[in-house]
């Protein structure tokens, strides 16, 4: 079994600084309500798993030479980490904190002028493509994958906002991005992965002249003071909450696209309705089976929670590249035998429900009464399964020489018993993977669910 984190070894640290400094690099930038919030988090972490190029035959005259490669490919990304930065400059930053004129408050910022800049890391392994996307469950050497392991959001302050680790394996490729989720939500995440990757392929010379020619260019916030004060004293002591996950079993479940548009027709189809979504048909199907697989008491509540974007949701909504935190959770609550006595679609018009009242007004007021009374325990929810990530991110089209990834692997980061989190599927067409995190006993429960596991796939 594929376990220990001593199989990995670190061949070389740097940081990368942007290539050239925007005027804004001079000022400092300024979190808002949300972003402070997520400081207890752990930084998002997400990486792409590639199969180095096949060795041509001996009498090519490009024959394959390992050492080249990476060397090349190492550079290459260097490169282009230092011309994606220039457009996401904060990420080259640190945190910092401004303590106010009321002793009893502070805000935080990001500090572009006093920091080594963005983290980039070589690391090598004596393990296989295979080692990884043929094991049962996701090994946990898969951790040793990404920089800052079990570090949360407000740790910016001495650590990089941004690192990239690459890790060669025998036959392949692992790049692990670690963002600090203060800074971005998952869609700016994948923005800006996205973005790294566009940089890499492109053909064109990277002058100044052509650094700003990205096709989806994130767009920052304007702002010259401190957007919001928080109401504690020491920030490191009173608000961070860093938690311990517990031994947890992790696995990769495929739904076809078949299956999900089955899902979605079963969910509209009981309950009369056209408005139902895919990924909340299935969130109910995986609420319910987890539920089941819990084997809790009737008179028990059970929580689902999404994570769900707001940009779309602002009045006046913002553009989808505007980058920052813009997530909020919603979720609903139900006793464990109303959940599962009722039809499948009962718990797909739930969710779809608190979607559908998930509103600008809402996300407003949901900020207003957490800055009365400020808790950072976000996974303290009764009998919880949060579904996370999102299928619709373009995760597959971060491509850097190595062709098409071979799988999306998660790291440390954020995890609880519950969390699942939603990739599209490799093959497209609106399949999903599902990467879910369990105690092992109710791990062991889902895969013996008849209910649950006549609808999973191989990929």
């Amino acid at each position: 079994m594929v376990s220990s984190s001593l199989e990995v070894k670190i061949i070389s640290k740097c940081f990368v600084k942007p290539k050239t400094f925007p005027e804004k690099w001079k000022e400092p930038y300024h979190l808002t309500l949300m972003d402070h919030f997520l400081l207890s988090l752990h930084y998002i972490q997400k990486g792409l798993l590639f199969l180095k190029p096949s060795t041509p035959s001996e009498e090519s005259d490009d024959a394959f030479k390992p050492k080249v490669f990476m060397e090349t490919l190492l550079q290459k990304l260097k490169d282009s980490l230092a011309t994606t930065l220039v457009q996401f400059y904060p990420l080259a930053g640190r945190l910092s904190t401004r303590k106010t004129d009321d002793a009893s408050s502070y805000s935080v910022f990001v500090d572009c002028n006093n920091s080594p800049g963005a983290g980039f890391i070589h690391a090598k392994s004596d393990l296989s493509v295979g080692d990884i996307v043929g094991s049962k469950y996701v090994p946990l050497v898969v951790q040793s994958f990404f920089d800052h392991h079990k570090t949360v959001s407000h740790d910016g302050h001495t650590m990089s906002l941004l690192s990239i680790k690459v890790t060669e394996l025998i036959d392949g490729v692992f790049i692990g991005l670690s963002m600090n989720h203060a800074l971005g939500d998952g869609s700016s995440f994948w923005q800006f992965f996205n973005s790294l990757s566009d940089i890499f392929n492109s053909q064109e010379e990277t002058t100044n002249k052509k650094l700003l020619c990205l096709k989806n260019p994130p767009i920052f916030r304007e702002g010259s003071g401190p957007i919001c004060s928080l109401p504690f004293t020491q920030p490191d002591h009173e608000s961070i909450c860093r938690t311990e996950a517990p031994v947890l079993k992790e696995r990769m479940f495929h739904f076809s696209s078949e299956t999900v548009r089955s899902l979605k027709s079963k969910a509209n189809q009981e309950c009369g309705t056209t408005t139902i979504s895919s990924l909340q048909s299935l969130s109910a199907f995986v609420w319910r089976s987890i539920t089941r697989s819990r084997r809790l008491p009737n008179d028990q509540e059970t929580t689902c929670r999404l994570a769900a974007g707001n940009r779309s949701r602002m009045d006046p909504p913002l553009p989808t590249n505007y980058f920052g935190v813009y997530i909020s959770l919603v979720k609903t609550i139900a006793k464990v035998g109303n959940l599962l006595e009722n039809e499948f679609g009962w718990a797909a018009l739930k969710l779809h429900q608190a979607v559908v009242e998930h509103t600008d007004k809402k996300i407003s007021s949901d900020m207003d009464r957490w800055l009365k009374s400020p808790s950072n325990k976000l996974f303290s929810d009764t009998n919880l399964v949060h579904m996370g990530s999102s299928p619709w991110f373009n995760k597959y089209g971060s491509e850097f020489g190595m062709g098409k990834a071979v799988a999306v692997r998660s790291g440390y980061g954020n995890k609880v018993d519950g969390k699942v989190s939603a990739y599209p599927g490799r093959e497209g067409g609106g399949s999903i993977d599902l990467e879910v995190c369990l105690l092992p006993e109710f791990m062991e429960a889902l895969e013996s669910d008849q209910e649950f596991m006549s609808l999973v796939s191989s990929s």
